[in-house]
């Protein structure tokens, strides 16, 4: 199994494959994708995570965020949400020590309950009774 930290996939945009670019960021359609069109936004410069972030890369991160997210839904009309996050740190679950933020379509029926959203990293968390 080759370990993609080694070199770092992500520093790479060729191999990762750039879907938009700017000056400081490219979108790449995940590999391992949760939803069709789920998208990685990666700042160029290799930094582990979005905490390490200068402004002007999370600026760049966000406007490619936006340009996907018009752009996806534009083409595929049965999107109808998005999920936004990222993984910081190993026990977080980031598998590539490169900052990448995941912007995942979703769609109405994909899960049986999509109640929580993120909180499902969690599983046990992600259904909650609200107290009034």
């Amino acid at each position: 199994m080759k370990n993609p930290n080694n070199p770092c996939l992500f520093c790479n945009p060729v191999i990762s494959g750039i879907a938009y670019q700017n000056d400081l960021a490219y979108a790449s359609y995940d590999t391992y994708p949760v939803s069709e069109y789920h998208c990685l936004i990666i700042p160029k410069r290799h930094v582990s995570d979005y905490f390490d972030l200068t402004n002007e890369e999370i600026i760049a991160c966000n406007d490619l965020i936006k340009i996907v997210k018009k752009n996806v839904s534009n083409e595929d009309k049965s999107i109808k949400a998005f999920n936004l996050g990222a993984n910081i740190g190993k026990i977080a679950g980031q598998s590539i020590m490169h900052c990448h933020i995941h912007l995942i379509p979703r769609r109405a029926g994909d899960v049986k309950n999509p109640q929580g959203g993120v909180r499902s990293v969690i599983a046990q968390k992600q259904h909650y009774k609200r107290k009034i």
